[in-house]
């Protein structure tokens, strides 16, 4: 969905990660969106005004106390003139203003002020995101409905590693989209497992199966266009991923669940990825060689945590509708009813994947869709139909969408 005739104020504060800004607004502005943008003295330092400028293509605001904006009340006129109000990057220092209601420059008075949906994207120090004042701060602002995208792991320009990237400017749009699109799903965040997962043997040999990824794939994407922001956690598929989603690729069950905590909280989780149930207990560091009387190697195995029954769990996380998914080959039925009582989830969708059926791997789909009322088979049809009437039903479920946190909870994520 386009986001052609909506408005975001972009606030850029001050950090290395500032530069990333530029790259946001060439996204927004390519999909139609307006964008105004408001840097802080400290953003002055990593991205000009001129720069900014050229790509929004708007005189960009920096200082509270112009008198030619002020003598309209200009900080209130953009407070409120936008459809969202993102703030990327989202120092510790902005983030702590925030919460303490300070408005002692232009940036903080604009969010004071707004009436609007705020977006942050963090970005800091893995010790100032981990640091307890850092935490208490994200935990009034998450419960203030202030929305937040990120931060992401990986390596930072103080040579130190762990969470406090921001968050790369594909995902940024894509929350800023999930927030503005229109649609039944408009504002709510959906996570969504697919594909299969690799469990390695050797470096070269692995456990896995016959999952395409292509019904996770397709209802990902019929998520996305009922205006969710959708977190996609993919295990190795040869499917490309959907357009306007933010995609988490893994390959063993362990990171498929530590990528589905980290997506945490979401409204609805649709767990379709065929995660294998076993793993080798220790993964051998060379290849394995036949041996010269020829005798297979011993495999000692050992359980994958599951991963829905995890994320189902009762608990503060746990996403209000919980979607499991049951590949059988026989006794649909009664394995289904078990497993969704088993697990805890609300809903199982469950198909039938026995020889011929041509499902697993395959461009069709039959399922029964199992919940407390019971049974109801639908019809075969393309995983992208399935995907569609799935999505629909999500959405009529959660009241038609509204207004939610679509971040990630910060505990999830810190020691």
């Amino acid at each position: 969905m386009s986001l052609a005739g909506k408005r975001v104020l972009l606030i850029v504060s001050g950090g290395i990660a500032a530069y990333k800004a530029l790259e946001l607004v060439r996204l927004l502005r390519r999909d139609g969106c307006g964008v105004t943008a408001v840097l802080t003295q400290a953003a002055e330092q990593f991205v000009t005004p001129l720069s900014v400028q050229a790509l929004t293509e708007h005189r960009v605001y920096t200082n509270l106390f112009s008198l030619t904006d002020e003598s309209e009340m200009g900080h209130i006129q953009l407070s409120r003139a936008a459809d969202l109000v993102v703030v990327a990057p989202a120092t510790a220092n902005i983030l702590a203003k925030m919460a303490a209601g300070i408005a002692d420059d232009l940036p903080t008075t604009l969010l004071l002020a707004t009436d609007k949906r705020v977006l942050v994207a963090p970005a800091m120090n893995v010790r100032m995101w981990e640091h307890a004042a850092t935490v208490a701060n994200m935990a009034t602002l998450m419960a203030r409905g202030v929305a937040v995208v990120g931060p992401d792991e990986g390596a930072m320009a103080c040579n130190e590693y762990g969470f406090g990237r921001l968050a790369e400017p594909p995902s940024i749009f894509a929350a800023i989209r999930g927030s503005l699109a229109p649609g039944p799903l408009a504002g709510k965040h959906a996570l969504v497992t697919s594909g299969p997962t690799h469990e390695p043997i050797d470096p070269v040999r692995y456990i896995a199966n016959r999952s395409s990824g292509r019904q996770g794939h397709a209802i990902a994407a019929a998520l996305a266009a009922l205006g969710a922001r959708v977190t996609l956690v993919s295990g190795p598929v040869s499917v490309a991923d959907p357009a306007g989603v933010e995609v988490r690729h893994v390959e063993t069950a362990e990171q498929m669940l530590a990528a589905c905590r980290l997506a945490l909280p979401a409204d609805v989780g649709v767990f379709a990825a065929a995660v294998a149930d076993w793993r080798v207990a220790h993964a051998a560091d060379l290849k394995l060689k036949k041996t010269p009387a020829g005798s297979p190697p011993e495999l000692t195995l050992t359980q994958n945590p599951d991963i829905l029954a995890t994320i189902a769990a009762a608990g503060p996380l746990r996403p209000t509708l919980v979607v499991g998914f049951a590949a059988e080959t026989h006794d649909l039925r009664m394995h289904a009813e078990d497993k969704r009582r088993r697990k805890n989830c609300d809903w199982i969708v469950a198909n039938d994947v026995g020889a011929g059926t041509g499902i697993m791997g395959g461009t069709e789909n039959e399922v029964v869709l199992f919940t407390e009322a019971g049974a109801e088979p639908w019809p075969r049809a393309g995983k992208d139909e399935v995907a569609r009437r799935l999505a629909g039903r999500i959405a009529e479920a959660l009241g038609g969408g509204g207004p939610t946190n679509t971040g990630v909870e910060i505990a999830a994520r810190t020691p």
